[in-house]
């Protein structure tokens, strides 16, 4: 199903080894093209994938045409009309740093149902010296895994610089997500995976 690599496809066998088992409703948030998409409609009942881009959005729709238990929004995600409570796993890929990263993760975490599961991936900035000194000693392992794979993705993929640090990421994420866990990826990638649980149904930090 892997049309093609890139370091956001590498995330890809995490993600959906996080899907709960009898998962009824997926999110996918920033769905791009919609490969993500395609993967979790045979782990759950139904997926829905928002984009706010249209070229993004049409594409992911044409490319899942053969799957009818798929939607995809065309939308802003911070204001678009999801169902409260609606999803049992959600789970969005270098997307959080193009919106406000606080309102984002609050959204997705009371769209979460009681028990579900959450997955960001995301990009952050170096902002210490044993951020960078990370991030040069993994230098040629990402060059060469790219070189190796031939990585690239669909064209017209909006792209934006991250503005918070790894640091900041890991403590307001703290915050809003008691209990999650927390990774920092060889591939320039971060991750969060929190389950909410019966006592977070509220939605309270």
């Amino acid at each position: 199903m892997d049309l093609y690599w890139n370091t956001n496809v590498a995330r890809h066998p995490g993600i959906l080894r996080a899907v709960p088992a009898g998962c009824r409703d997926a999110l996918d948030v920033g769905c791009g093209d919609g490969l993500l998409v395609r993967k979790l409609s045979g782990l759950t009942q139904r997926v829905t994938g928002i984009d706010l881009s249209p070229d993004m959005a049409a594409r992911a729709r044409e490319l899942n045409t053969e799957h009818p238990d798929v939607t995809v929004i065309e939308g802003d995600f911070l204001t678009a009309d999801l169902p409260a409570g609606g999803f049992d796993f959600i789970c969005s890929v270098t997307t959080i740093h193009h919106m406000d990263f606080e309102a984002a993760l609050t959204r997705m975490r009371d769209l979460l149902r009681p028990d579900g599961t959450l997955v960001v991936v995301g990009l952050a900035r170096d902002a210490t010296a044993t951020g960078w000194a990370v991030r040069i000693a993994a230098a040629p392992v990402v060059r060469v895994a790219k070189l190796v794979r031939h990585a690239h993705g669909p064209e017209g993929m909006p792209l934006a610089d991250p503005c918070m640090s790894y640091g900041e990421v890991r403590a307001v994420a703290r915050r809003l997500l008691p209990g999650m866990r927390y990774r920092r990826h060889m591939l320039r990638r971060y991750s969060l995976t929190w389950e909410k649980g019966p006592a977070a149904a509220s939605g309270g930090a």
